[in-house]
């Protein structure tokens, strides 16, 4: 029922930027916590960022913290993930998911999330 649709990945240089969108139908926004996961081929899936419902509080992954931010526009059903400072090793499917209940201790683990969008590709290549 609960939907999500990103978009804004592609190719990008090293040092470059993207923002990526994900956009939540099909329940109440607001009360879910949102994340954004990647996968990168033979890898694992790998935490990225978090926020919980009413985006006061966000939790990142220590390879993306300082370069890259998470938000959320409840007005607008919609979370983003500021990309700065890509590197090659960024690049993998980026995932958002959502889910309810969740709490600081679990938000980095993606069985926790009810629904997952479908991936968009962000390569990082010179």
């Amino acid at each position: 029922q609960v939907q999500l649709v990103e978009s804004g990945g592609g190719l990008v240089q090293p040092g470059g930027s993207l923002r990526l969108s994900c956009v939540f139908s099909g329940g109440t926004f607001r009360d879910y916590s949102m994340g954004w996961f990647r996968q990168a081929p033979g890898k694992e899936r790998e935490f990225v960022a978090a926020v919980k419902r009413y985006g006061g509080s966000t939790f990142y992954g220590d390879s993306v913290k300082g370069r890259f931010t998470i938000s959320r526009d409840n007005a607008k059903n919609t979370v983003f993930l500021q990309m700065n400072s890509l590197q090659p090793e960024d690049t993998a499917v980026y995932y958002c998911a959502a889910g309810m209940g969740l709490i600081t201790s679990t938000m980095h683990i993606g069985a926790q999330y009810s629904t997952w969008g479908q991936g968009t590709q962000v390569t990082v290549s010179s």
